[in-house]
Order: C-alpha cells, then sequence, then structure tokens
C-alpha cells in the first residue's frame, strides 16, 4: 500500500469520526432550549401610572355675551394680567342708556307722587283731628241742652238747634275719617308704584351694566377671539350666548389628564406625580394629585358616559387633575403635558423581570409531570375528565437541574421593569427571564441552556 493510499484512507477515517461526534452532539443537544437567565433579587420599587393630558389653571372663567349689540371698544389684549373689576371689554350701549334715563325720570315721578300722597295724608288727618274736636264740643253742648230742656230752661228751638248742630259734627268725623283713609290708600298706591320704578330702574340699569363686562378674578387673558365691531348675542335656553374671552389665574395650574380604565383603581389623592410639559423638554415638575373624575369618558369622543343612552363596549378614560407645586411664570393653558403618578412604593422587596412572568394551565403542567414519570397521559385527556384543570396558573420557570421547573408566584406591585413577588420564590433564585419567543412556548421540566453573554467588541481605531 502505497503512502498516498494510506494518507486518504486516515483522512477518509478522521472525517467519518468528525462526522459521527457530530450527529452524537446534536442529538444529544436536541430538545435543549437555550434560554436568557437572571436571579430573584431585592429592590426599591416603586408603581407608576402614566397618563397624557394638558395645562389647565385651576379657576378660569369663559366670559359670555350677557345681552345684543355690537362690541365698541375692547380694553386688553391677550396675555394681559388684569385685576378683579377691570374693565375688558364695552358693548355698544345707546338705547339701555337712553331707558335708564328716561325711568330715572318716571322714579322722580313716582317720589314726588309719594310726598304729594304723604301731604294729603297729613291734611285729612288734621281734618279730621279738628272734626273730632267740633264733635266734641257739639256733643258737649246737646247734652248740656238735653239737661236744660228737662228743666225747662231753654226752648225747644235751641234744643233742636244744638241737636242738629251735633249730628252735623259727627258727619263730619265721619266724612273726615274716609278722607283719611282715601289718603292711606293713595299713598300706599304711590309707595307702590314708586317701588315698581325703582325695580324697573334697576333692571334697566343692569341691562346697561351688562354692555361693559369688567374681570370677576385676578389673572390673565388666555383667549381673545373677538374684534370691534363684531355682533354679539346673549345666550338662550341650552345654547350659550357669543363668547367674548378667557380669564385665568395662573397662580395655580394644574395637568389635567386621562387615566385609563384599568388603572384608575390604583390612583387616590395626594398621590405624588411628575410631570413633564413638552413645550420645556428638560425640565420635570412635581406635583399631586388634587382630583379624580367619577365619571368614564368615551377615549374617542371625549363624551362622558353618563350621556348616552346606551351601553358602549369602547376604550374609556378616566379625568385626573395633577396640581403643579412649582409652575414656571411662563406656562400657558393647553399645553400638552406627560404626567407619572406614584400609585405605590415598596422597599427591599423581592422583584423579577416583568416578561419573566407567564401563565400556563395547570393541565399542562400536570401533564409534563406525568410524562416526566412515563406515565402516557395526555392534556386533552385531563382538561376532558376534569374541566377545572383548565385553570390558568401565573408564575416564571425557575432553572433546576438544567430544566425549567414552572413555579406560580405571587404578585404585588408592578414597576416600571419589574414586579414584586409576594410569595413563590426566595432570593437569589435563577429564573428564565427571556426571550419573550421563548418564554412563549417553553414548556414545564423542559431542558434549556443558558445564552452565552457575548464578550464586548474592542473598540475600534480613533
Amino acid at each position: 500500500m502505497t503512502r498516498k493510499r494510506k494518507y486518504l484512507i486516515g483522512i477518509g477515517v478522521v472525517l467519518i469520526l468528525a462526522v459521527v461526534v457530530g450527529v452524537s452532539l446534536r442529538k444529544s443537544r436536541a430538545g435543549i432550549v437555550e434560554v436568557q437567565a437572571g436571579k430573584v433579587m431585592r429592590q426599591d420599587l416603586a408603581s407608576v401610572v402614566t397618563a397624557s393630558g394638558e395645562i389647565r389653571p385651576r379657576r378660569y372663567v369663559n366670559i359670555n355675551s350677557q345681552s345684543f349689540g355690537k362690541i365698541v371698544a375692547i380694553e386688553v389684549a391677550e396675555g394681559d394680567r388684569v385685576r378683579k373689576g377691570h374693565v375688558l371689554l364695552r358693548m355698544e350701549s345707546i338705547q339701555p342708556a337712553a331707558e335708564v334715563e328716561a325711568q330715572k325720570a318716571l322714579v322722580r315721578s313716582a317720589e314726588a307722587a309719594v310726598e304729594a300722597a304723604q301731604a294729603n295724608q297729613r291734611t285729612t288727618q288734621a281734618e279730621l283731628a279738628r272734626a273730632r274736636a267740633d264733635f266734641d264740643r257739639a256733643k258737649i253742648e246737646w247734652e248740656r241742652a238735653q239737661q236744660l230742656l228737662r228743666e225747662r230752661l231753654i226752648p225747644q228751638s235751641e234744643f233742636d238747634a244744638r241737636k242738629a248742630g251735633f249730628e252735623s259734627a259727627q258727619a263730619a268725623v265721619d266724612l273726615a275719617s274716609a278722607r283719611v283713609r282715601q289718603a292711606e290708600a293713595e299713598f300706599d298706591r304711590s309707595r307702590s308704584q314708586l317701588q315698581q320704578a325703582n325695580a324697573m330702574l334697576t333692571r334697566l340699569q343692569d341691562v346697561l351694566q351688562k354692555t361693559i363686562y369688567t374681570s370677576p378674578i385676578d389673572g390673565i387673558v388666555t383667549n381673545l377671539p373677538v374684534h370691534v365691531g363684531e355682533q354679539m348675542v346673549p345666550g338662550i335656553q341650552n345654547s350659550p350666548g357669543s363668547f367674548l374671552m378667557t380669564v385665568a389665574d395662573m397662580t395655580d395650574v394644574t395637568a389635567e389628564v386621562k387615566v385609563d380604565e384599568t388603572d384608575i383603581v390604583n390612583v387616590r389623592l395626594r398621590q405624588p406625580a411628575e410631570v413633564n410639559v413638552d413645550a420645556y423638554p428638560n425640565r420635570t415638575f412635581k406635583g399631586t394629585v388634587t382630583e379624580i373624575g367619577t365619571t368614564a369618558i368615551l377615549r374617542s369622543t371625549g363624551q362622558s358616559t353618563a350621556q348616552l343612552t346606551t351601553g358602549t363596549q369602547e376604550a374609556k378614560d378616566f379625568k385626573v387633575v395633577v396640581t403643579l407645586s412649582d409652575p414656571p411664570d411662563s406656562v400657558r393653558p393647553g399645553l400638552s403635558t406627560t404626567a407619572r403618578i406614584t400609585t405605590a412604593t415598596r422597599e427591599k422587596v423581592l422583584s423579577i423581570p416583568i416578561q419573566a412572568l407567564t401563565i400556563r394551565r395547570k393541565a399542562d403542567i400536570e401533564a409534563a409531570e406525568a410524562a416526566s414519570k412515563g406515565e402516557k397521559v395526555e392534556a386533552a385527556d385531563r382538561l376532558a375528565a376534569n374541566p377545572g384543570k383548565k385553570e390558568e396558573l401565573q408564575g416564571v420557570f425557575v432553572i433546576e437541574g438544567g430544566r425549567a421547573k414552572f413555579r406560580p408566584v405571587k404578585t404585588g406591585i408592578t414597576g416600571v421593569t419589574d414586579i414584586e413577588i409576594v410569595e413563590g420564590l426566595q432570593e437569589n433564585v435563577e429564573i428564565v427571564t427571556g426571550s419573550y419567543r421563548v418564554l412563549r412556548e417553553l414548556k414545564h421540566l423542559a431542558r434549556i441552556e443558558k445564552e452565552k453573554q457575548r464578550s464586548p467588541s474592542p473598540p475600534g481605531p480613533e
């Protein structure tokens, strides 16, 4: 046998051995799943709810038209600071002012009528007093005449004269009393007319006053969409009047955000929050939850569900107001914001990455246990025999002896990337943390192998 032939035979044997070894290694690694691993560790966790919205002042007033008329003067500009009572806008007031002057004249006339009626009342009362005095004197004379007539000291004619005088005095008293009552009624009527005239004057003055719009609060004019010469109309029934402007008190600034219905149950009053305003990209503002809405709002339309007559499966949000503790002076209503509300905090608690948490059916776990013992019981057969095995368990895969063992756990609060473990795991236990595709398909008691960490690439030449 030549040397060349021996050399070729040796190479062939080596190739055959390499193929055999490769096939053996592949068979030995069949069914092994490559996973990412991590350990249960203790750390501080904070549960955060994130929601978006916009900046709003806590106190603001939308000023609408209260009367018909044309704008004749605007005394402020958008962005001006105003004090309470400061004149903002004037509307045409020729007709209301004329009506006020005419009514003032009627009031003066009614006041004069009251004074005349009061003087007449005093006159009639004086006449009544004089008539009563005459009556008293006539009564005394008549009684004396009766006594003298019985004693036959006066003639019958004188007696008759005194009797007639008495009866005349009595009639005069009755007439004076009637005139007093008439004067009192006239006085009451004139006073009522004066009150009516004053009430009408108050109404007309109110109409005139409504042509001059003043600021109801201290604040900033944040919206001024109208111009001089435009015609305004007041509100009618459920229709609001023409919008004039908005005055907002920017000393108390809030972020009004919409929280998803799945997170609202964790939000409480006075919880701390961090607010980012898009207009201030490098700043974070501290805040506190000061108001939580109780009515759901449709995400697509912003309409309250209380206004709906039928149910809906559409996604809903709830309004949450976060009051900023240090708003900048230049902040403006309507700026877009993102609020992160801290709903719970835990110190030094057991935690795992959120992606390590998975769900498996109880029947699948028991089927894998049975298969490991050599039993041939399928998960489908177990489900058919006992529907209760459809129960789903929440847990993680623990790495033990080169296998992934599913272990149920109870969880607590959820942080940004980690979740609290309340029951089921101990510190430093090694668990499967990824990848997502592997965790989705990984089975209980599957053989696994941890991924090798890639060494960092050496830096390139500068």
